[in-house]
């Protein structure tokens, strides 16, 4: 998928792509545990933005995606946006997690799809 690189690396695509969201879940967490609501806010912004690209990414008809990850990534995408929508009548750690372990279980996804 790739969807962060701009510059090169010695990572492989599933790499770039898992560390995008590992990253993008530490941010969510570290920003709501400071209580900075400035930066929870652009962690989220940032978080929302990668899952729309992955729904780009997966809706595409030339994704070689299997149909069945293809909706299921969709579907994860339509969770995400509806939490970080959820958010703005306040955070709470309930959804704060969900995102997180979204983003994390779909990098080690990736990470373990790399391996095989």
């Amino acid at each position: 998928m790739n969807m962060m690189s701009t510059a090169p690396s010695t990572l492989t695509v599933f790499e770039e792509d898992a560390l995008a969201l590992t990253q993008a879940a530490l941010e969510i967490s570290r920003s709501f545990e400071s209580k900075d609501e400035k930066r929870l806010a652009a962690a989220l912004d940032r978080n929302l933005k990668l899952w729309v690209g992955i729904r780009t990414l997966v809706s595409s008809a030339e994704n070689p995606l299997p149909m069945a990850i293809k909706d299921n990534l969709i579907r994860l995408s339509s969770f995400v946006a509806q939490k970080t929508f959820e958010m703005h009548n306040g955070a709470n750690v309930k959804t704060i997690e969900a995102l997180a372990n979204t983003n994390l279980q779909i990098s080690e996804g990736l990470l373990d799809k790399r391996s095989r």
